[in-house]
């Protein structure tokens, strides 16, 4: 299986946010946001498994700017690392005011996503080969969320999540 770069699952995905999208204060709302993140991480993802894949995980999503009615959402997906049978997935979310030609950002998130063969079993994923410095950081920090998700989800023991506890205590805690 020949390995991939970030850049081959690179997605971009724009929507703009109408009054159905939109909660009592003409914003969009949370759910609807989350789910165009969903479809663009999918995107990314399938790009880089040439499978079908299901959402694992979302990982935290804070809100730092509210995105308004009227405004284009752009959000940039990428795979920042591949596991054995997993993808994690980089999210940017953009909102811009067209008319006034301000561009804010709005979230970012990783998704993690499992490659499933034509009857649902997970099947093994190509590598991927960090090309940019912003690449190395996010392939190098993709071990550490991980089992960050596993801890969190009780299917990893925190004593086993050897880069957390570097992380925190230092490369002897390995």
């Amino acid at each position: 299986m020949k390995s991939k770069t970030p850049k081959e699952s690179h997605t971009i995905m724009n929507e703009l946010v109408l009054p159905n999208d939109t909660n009592t204060m003409n914003n969009l709302m949370g759910g609807r946001l989350l789910h165009w993140m969903d479809i663009s991480a999918a995107i990314a993802a399938q790009k880089h498994c040439n499978r079908n894949v299901v959402t694992a995980s979302v990982d935290n999503v804070s809100f730092q700017h509210p995105i308004k009615l009227g405004n284009v959402v752009s959000i940039e997906s990428k795979v920042t690392r591949a596991f054995n049978t997993s993808v994690e997935v980089r999210l940017d979310v953009w909102a811009e005011n067209i008319p006034s030609g301000r561009r804010l950002k709005s979230n970012e998130a990783y998704y993690t996503f499992v490659a499933l063969d034509a009857d649902g079993h997970t099947v093994p994923v190509p590598e991927l080969t960090p090309v940019t410095t912003e690449d190395v950081a996010l392939y190098d920090g993709a071990l550490r969320r991980r089992q960050l998700r596993l801890v969190l989800a009780g299917r990893m023991k925190a004593d086993d999540a050897t880069e957390l506890k570097a992380l925190f205590f230092g490369p002897a805690a390995k």
